[in-house]
């Protein structure tokens, strides 16, 4: 079991950038493959970025690729996506996710760019 609890994001204008926290409890985060996730009002939840837990290999989504980097702290027990470069596009809520056998989620956390 692990609990997930996302923060950092907010607003920002184009080509601007964030760095989004995901902070587990409960078990490190080293026996999980991570994942970001991002859902926009209206359209379905879409895959971001994946840290796989054996390899560290990264797989970004094709519209995320050269902006985005999704990195693991093992000594903060935290995962982070750096955003760069953010387009109106990359309004969604983000959501920080979790997998061994099971998924875990956390809550979501808003990111709005401005034009």
């Amino acid at each position: 079991q692990v609990q997930l609890v996302e923060s950092g994001g907010g607003l920002v204008q184009a080509g601007g950038s964030l760095r989004l926290s995901c902070a587990a409890s409960g078990r490190t985060l080293t026996t999980y493959a991570m994942s970001w996730f991002r859902q926009a009002p209206g359209k379905d939840r879409e895959f971001v970025a994946t840290l796989t837990r054996i390899g560290g290999m990264t797989y970004y989504a094709d519209a995320v690729k050269g902006r985005f980097t999704i990195s693991r702290d093992n000594v903060k027990n935290t995962v982070y996506l750096q955003m760069n470069s953010l387009k109106p596009e990359d309004t969604a809520v983000y959501y920080c996710n979790a997998w061994d056998s099971q998924t875990y989620w956390g809550q979501g956390i808003q990111v709005t760019v401005s034009s």
